[in-house]
């Protein structure tokens, strides 16, 4: 039997998932590979991958996009590990750094920006290591495990989950499981049902897991910064953020989607 390849974001917020994946049955049908989510989004696109837990900004490049789960990398409200950090405010920022690792923050930042903050800095894509040399009126968007220790690292941080809450009411998915065509009903049960084994044993990860910083709160970040369940305000969050990001979508692929 040919396995599905599956592909992740290698992020602390993923090992719950993770862990469900490699100790149920249904690691014997697919093949695991960790990833940035931009890399994700990449194999999945270009059918490297089966299914991948990808940025949502890319669901609507996708022909036939399909979300094969409950589950998903969320957030209501403040998500601690999403941020734009700098040394000045907000309104006195002229350069934003965008981190190369996730479509969906930059989309979510620019999004922010326009209509919620109303400035526009000068947007500058960023590589591997932009996040500790901000400058004067510099910030950067900046995703995932790095964004830990930068709260001690600049004085001013800007909670892009926070912030979407602040501008629409809404919580939002940063990444969701999807597969680019139909998966069998028997795989796609088995697969949830994996996906919440790894967050049954949440408390069980949290004495297994490494710290990544001294002080830092697996358990609050694990059980109140993330949420990892895809319900109705969730993907009414979804739908309404990319009908957002609508002016640079095609509308056949963004209606192509199966929620």
């Amino acid at each position: 039997m040919n396995k599905l390849k599956v592909t992740a974001v290698s992020y602390l917020n993923t090992k719950p998932f993770l862990y469900g994946l490699l100790n149920h049955s249904i690691q014997d049908r697919i093949e695991l590979s960790l990833d940035i989510p931009s890399a994700c989004a990449e194999k999945l696109k270009s059918g490297e991958a089966d299914i991948g837990l990808v940025p949502v900004a890319v669901i609507p490049q996708l022909q036939t996009p399909y979300i094969i789960s409950d589950y998903c990398i969320g957030t209501i409200g403040a998500v601690k590990t999403v941020c734009i950090f700098s040394n000045s405010p907000i309104d006195q920022i002229e350069e934003l750094f965008l981190d190369y690792h996730s479509r969906t923050s930059v989309q979510l930042a620019k999004i922010l920006l326009a209509k919620h903050w109303k400035i526009k800095p000068k947007l500058i894509p960023a590589g591997p290591g932009f996040e500790k040399s901000l400058q004067a009126g510099q910030g950067a968007v900046v995703i995932g495990d790095r964004t830990i220790e930068l709260f001690d690292f600049y004085k001013y941080h800007y909670d892009l989950g926070e912030a979407w809450m602040d501008y629409c009411g809404l919580p939002f998915v940063f990444a969701a499981w999807v597969s680019n065509r139909p998966m069998p009903q028997d795989f796609v049960l088995a697969f949830n049902e994996a996906l919440k084994s790894g967050l049954d044993h949440i408390p069980k990860l949290i004495y297994l897991l490494p710290t990544p910083k001294h002080g830092f709160d697996l358990n609050k970040y694990f059980n109140q910064y993330i949420s990892y369940t895809l319900d109705r305000d969730k993907r009414k969050a979804l739908a309404f953020f990319l009908k957002e990001m609508e002016a640079t979508l095609q509308p056949s692929l963004a209606n192509s989607l199966v929620l």
